[in-house]
This record gives C-alpha cells, sequence and structure tokens, in this order.
C-alpha cells in the first residue's frame, strides 16, 4: 500500500500498468478513493520517472513542453487517468483476491477495452519503426511516444496492450481487500507463487497484527466468561 510519504509510496505491481492501477488507494470499485497520487501533471511526470517509464531525456522533453502548453499538460493527465481506470475494469475481476461489484465491471468491461483500443490507436500514429541494422534480434524499433505532449499516457496504453495480450493469469493478484489489505494489483512471479499481499512488511504485517489483537480479544473473552 503506502507508506508515510506522497512521493515514495511503494511501488509493487511488477508492470508499469499495474503499477497505474496501483496509484489510488485503497483500490476498490465504487466510492472516493482515501488518496488518489496523480492529481497534478507534476505528479505523473514524477511517477513516470521514478517507475522507468521515462529518462531524464523524456523527462526534459516533456517537462518543457507542458510548461509551455499547460492545456496539453492537462490533456496527457486526464488521458493518463483514462487509461488506469479502463486498465482496472480490464485486470480487477481477472485477478485472484480482487473485490469489485462483479457486475458494475462486466457492464463496464467492454468500454473499458473500446477505450484502450481508442487509446492505443492514437498512440500508434504517433509511434515510429526506426531502422536497426545493428540488433541482435529484430530489424527495426519500435519508439513509442513520439510527441513529448502525450509521450507518457501514449506509452503507457501501449503497455496496457501488450498486458492485456500476454499476461498469465495466474499471477495476476490484487492484495486482499477482505482480509484488510489495500485492493492493488500486482503480478506474482515469486517461486511458488504464494505471494498474496502487496507488499509483506506493509499490508501482510497490519493484517497480521490486527488477526492477533483479535485473537487476543477472543481469548480474554473466554476467559472473562470461564
Amino acid at each position: 500500500m503506502t507508506d508515510s510519504s506522497h512521493a515514495e509510496y511503494r511501488i509493487v505491481g511488477g508492470h508499469p500498468v499495474l503499477d497505474l492501477v496501483n496509484t489510488v488507494t485503497p483500490r476498490l470499485r465504487g466510492g472516493d478513493p482515501e488518496r488518489d497520487y496523480l492529481t497534478s501533471p507534476s505528479e505523473l511526470i514524477a511517477w513516470a520517472h521514478r517507475i522507468g517509464l521515462i529518462d531524464l531525456r523524456d523527462y526534459s522533453a516533456v517537462e518543457g513542453t507542458w510548461r509551455s502548453a499547460p492545456e496539453l499538460a492537462a490533456k496527457a493527465l486526464n488521458a493518463t487517468l483514462e487509461i488506469r481506470e479502463a486498465a482496472y475494469d480490464v485486470f480487477a475481476p481477472r485477478a485472484t483476491g480482487a473485490a469489485v461489484a462483479g457486475d458494475g465491471v462486466k457492464r463496464s468491461e467492454g468500454s473499458a477495452f473500446e477505450r484502450l483500443m481508442l487509446r492505443w490507436s492514437a498512440a500508434a500514429a504517433r509511434s515510429m519503426l526506426i531502422p536497426d541494422p545493428g540488433r541482435d534480434r529484430g530489424i527495426a524499433e519500435l519508439v513509442v511516444g513520439t510527441s513529448p505532449a502525450q509521450l507518457i499516457p501514449d506509452r503507457l496504453v501501449v503497455a496496457a496492450v501488450e498486458l492485456v495480450r500476454g499476461v498469465e493469469l495466474r499471477q495476476l493478484r490484487a492484495c486482499p481487500v477482505a482480509d484488510g489489505g489495500c485492493g492493488w494489483l500486482f503480478l506474482d512471479r515469486s517461486r511458488n507463487g504464494s505471494r498474496r499481499w502487496c507488499a509483506m512488511e506493509d499490508c501482510g504485517t497490519r493484517a497480521k497484527i490486527r488477526k492477533l489483537g483479535e485473537r487476543r480479544r477472543a481469548t480474554g473473552v473466554q476467559r472473562f466468561e470461564g
């Protein structure tokens, strides 16, 4: 879930798109979240750099473009948030442990795929194939994000479509809300597939402390009754 710093909340998804979904906490279907970490273009660009979606050169190009044209920054933020919610609608119902209102998500799922495809089509129009004869594999590089103004949402939606096509569903999990988790999505790449929490030192620890308190209270009641 999060630590005490707004800027340094945990990155636990194992994929940029799941990390994007996790910029809301708790991650539930319906209702208002306690915190949204992407409420401004400055937060978006800082997050994108932190997770490695953009490098320093990209950061400079995006920041300069947004500074000179704030309306483009707002447009990129809105596009990113649309991709975030569409990705959640697509992945959450398939994530082990997710707490979603099934009927509500099913009704919006078709719309979510459509929203991703529309954003992906626009991103593809702003992408380029650059021939690279020195590559060991393939003969060209696909460069996504040739327009600094929309570079971040373009890269995110391309990553989302790639994840939709290739995710291993047995690895897709959600921090279990029913057991005190935050609902964040992540890929369980542990050797035995036993990862349950977004972070054991965060939600997992709080759940253990809560259960310990419940056992102690139950024991105390039993002794009192006895």
